[in-house]
């Protein structure tokens, strides 16, 4: 059957996201942001409306996404845009990552190459993950660049993971994890490519399972741990606040205390 292009969507400045069915009913949306598909602002505007006509001007189906660039999915995010854009989080990333989470049909991430960081979160927020078995890793490396995991980035992982014992591989080890480790931990659901993905379409009889209109519904439910992070970034950020505060308190008496032991310590070796 040939493969129709439904629309395409320009992404500033340089990229575009277009949308394909390569089956009836199944949506793809391959995305290309260059170099390596940093969820910026921009894409994320892309994504957003892409989202929108596919729900509304499409009988339900299957959504996947996949990257034009055959090195990356995503490399995460741009940082210096996110911490210089006012509201990124609250306007931009969430709101993108909370339509994906309980997107009213089924969606599946084809990881076509490296998926780290925020890409990696993009692809937790599908309901299935297929990785290329020969290209890319999936990875958290937050600790390597020195940024804490906000309240849904780690709740995803909770939500989704089968063991925390790779969530916690994956956080405290900033682990790169080939295809076969992946699958293993049950970080993904299947390895190949298109062919592999559509075959598991329908295999699982996917185009079906949103005509009831309840799919999004049963999924804010399953996971209103990370919808509620993801609906309270004020009240998140509050608490980070008092984190940080507390630490720097604990910091201080801590400090404290070692000087005090110290001038004992002197005291007691001049006896």
């Amino acid at each position: 059957m040939a493969v129709e292009t439904l629309f395409t969507l320009p992404i500033q400045p340089t990229g575009d996201i277009t949308c394909t069915t390569p089956l009836p009913k199944v949506y793809l949306l391959t995305f290309n942001s260059p170099p390596d598909n940093r969820l910026q602002p921009n894409l994320i505007e892309a994504l957003l409306l892409a989202l929108d006509i596919v729900e509304y001007k499409y009988p339900k189906g299957v959504l996947i996404t996949t990257s034009g660039i055959q090195k990356f999915y995503s490399n995460g995010l741009d940082y210096e845009t996110a911490i210089k854009t006012p509201g990124f989080f609250p306007n931009n990333l969430y709101p993108l990552w909370r339509r994906v989470l309980t997107y009213p049909m089924p969606t599946i991430s084809l990881l076509n190459g490296h998926a780290f960081a925020a890409g990696l979160m993009l692809a937790l927020m599908h309901d299935y993950r297929f990785q290329n078995p020969h290209r890319g890793f999936l990875c958290l490396n937050e600790l390597d660049f020195g940024a804490p995991l906000k309240a849904p980035m780690a709740s995803i992982f909770r939500d989704k993971l089968p063991s925390p014992h790779t969530f916690r591989t994956l956080v405290l080890e900033s682990k790169r994890f080939t295809a076969l480790e992946a699958l293993k931990e049950g970080i993904v659901d299947g390895l190949g490519g298109m062919e592999e993905c559509l075959t598991f379409v329908e295999e699982m009889a996917l185009r079906k399972k949103g005509e009831s209109g309840v799919y999004g519904r049963l999924k804010e439910e399953m996971w209103r741990e990370t919808v509620g992070y993801l609906d309270n970034f004020e009240g998140q950020e509050r608490r980070v606040e008092r984190m940080a505060a507390e630490t720097n308190k604990r910091a201080d008496e801590g400090m404290r205390k070692v000087a005090e032991w110290e001038r004992r310590q002197r005291g007691m070796s001049k006896l």
